[in-house]
């Protein structure tokens, strides 16, 4: 064959042998030559970047970051993959186990994947269930509570101790002062605020502007210049002295919609009246309202001290900041002027000194709390009596300790970086 320019070439010399030895359709026999290296082995990094698509259901985290994977053995064409569980017979075990077959199979050089079980040591489970409440706390979804709304949560560690009391006296005080204050009624099994503020209707739902769905509407009443908005199971059921019985996950998915499908409009506050105790309901507001601040009530019993010890403790391995301690029941007066600590002395004062924040206030003994309670007429409205002021003066407290939240849309210091200094020791830093 001849080409241009002198050139002369055979198609041998020309075109690679692989092409001249074609079919009877010119397809060729044989495929030109290539590299059909096989993969190799992934790494030890590899395997467990894999492993993080592997999700614990009930951590809601993926196993590697969680510290669950314990070893990597890469051999033979087999990866051995050592897991710690929680507890050795998990219920998720082999949901786990699908997971992590699933995502390891799929490399072209792996041939088996086993799975060596193990059970994490008391220290290591305390350690997961940590990062698993941080990782909750940094990934809370949205909910229907407004931003700016200051949320309080007031628990105890036990019953008996006037939570209720105390929740229902601090919102009206704190609507005394023109404010908006949201009641959230989470003791489901013993929920007692309708009566306490004398609010028996039943809640409804409404068409809200913005919402796919309708949303429930609180219940409302006025205090003085401001106004409460109160949601309970207790407007749902028949009568209050209806049986709820409920188990763990029913709880948590009623505070969930509480605080989802309520329609809590432009609320300055949230109180929350808390079950008592460190259950499920105190687990889910943890996770669903992670800038919830705790208010801790107690009575001056030692007895009741040391268990209220457990709700602060609660608090700081779910991250919530605990914003004070509330005294109740702190002594009773006579008519001739002579106190009596029937409850002892000193409860408050030392929880607060454990848990490193103030003691708010110590409320007294007195009939006119009860009485108020049950006629839904709260003291702290009336003003009658010493624990009426006590209670007025933690309002006050919590009135000038919540930040303002005015519009900053034309803050030129908005999105701008902005030095901070920080006094330490007298030192400016």
């Amino acid at each position: 064959m001849h080409l241009p320019g002198g050139v002369s070439r055979t198609v041998e010399q020309r075109v690679p042998r692989v092409y001249a030895e074609s079919g009877p359709v010119g397809i060729p026999r044989t495929l030109p030559h290539v590299s059909q290296r096989t993969p190799g082995a992934p790494t030890t990094e590899e395997v467990r970047n894999l492993l993080r698509a592997v999700i614990d259901p009930e951590l809601g985290s993926n196993i590697e970051d969680l510290g669950m994977v314990d070893t990597v053995t890469i051999a033979d064409g087999i990866i051995t993959i050592g897991v710690k569980l929680t507890i050795r017979g998990c219920p998720l075990r082999a949901q786990i186990q699908k997971d992590i077959k699933s995502r390891l199979e799929v490399h072209p050089w792996v041939q088996k994947v086993k799975i060596d079980w193990g059970e994490m040591t008391a220290e290591e489970r305390s350690e997961v269930m940590t990062k698993a409440r941080w990782n909750a706390r940094e990934n809370a979804a949205p909910t229907a509570v407004p931003e700016r709304a200051r949320v309080l949560a007031v628990a105890s560690g036990k019953g008996g101790v006037g939570k209720s009391s105390v929740t229902v006296n601090l919102a009206a005080a704190i609507a005394a002062r023109g404010k908006t204050v949201g009641v959230l009624d989470a003791d489901i099994w013993g929920f007692s605020v309708p009566r306490m503020l004398n609010m028996p209707d039943r809640l409804e739902a409404q068409k809200v502007d913005g919402r796919d769905k309708p949303a429930i509407i609180p219940n409302e009443r006025r205090v003085g210049d401001g106004l409460l908005k109160v949601v309970s199971t207790g407007m749902l059921v028949e009568d209050e002295g209806t049986a709820l019985m409920w188990r763990g996950l029913m709880l948590t998915k009623a505070v969930e919609q509480f605080l989802n499908d309520v329609h809590w409009g432009d609320i300055d506050y949230l109180l929350i009246d808390m079950p008592p105790g460190t259950g499920d309901v105190q687990m889910g507001l943890a996770r669903m309202l992670p800038r919830t601040d705790l208010l801790i009530v107690t009575t001056p019993a030692v007895s009741a001290q040391k268990v209220a010890i457990r709700a602060a403790d609660m608090a700081r391995r779910s991250f919530l900041r605990v914003a004070g301690v509330i005294e109740n029941m702190s002594t009773f007066t006579c008519g001739h002027g002579e106190e009596y600590p029937l409850f002892g002395t000193g409860g408050g004062q030392a929880l607060a000194d454990e848990i490193g924040v103030e003691l708010l206030g110590q409320v007294p003994i007195e009939p006119t709390v009860a009485a108020g309670s049950d006629a839904g007429e709260p003291v702290s409205i009336t003003g009658k009596g010493t624990a009426a002021a006590v209670f007025t003066a933690i309002a006050d407290r919590i009135i000038a300790e919540t930040p303002a939240f005015d519009d900053m849309s034309d803050c030129s210091a908005r999105g701008a970086d902005v030095q901070v200094s920080v006094r330490r020791g007298g030192a400016q830093q």
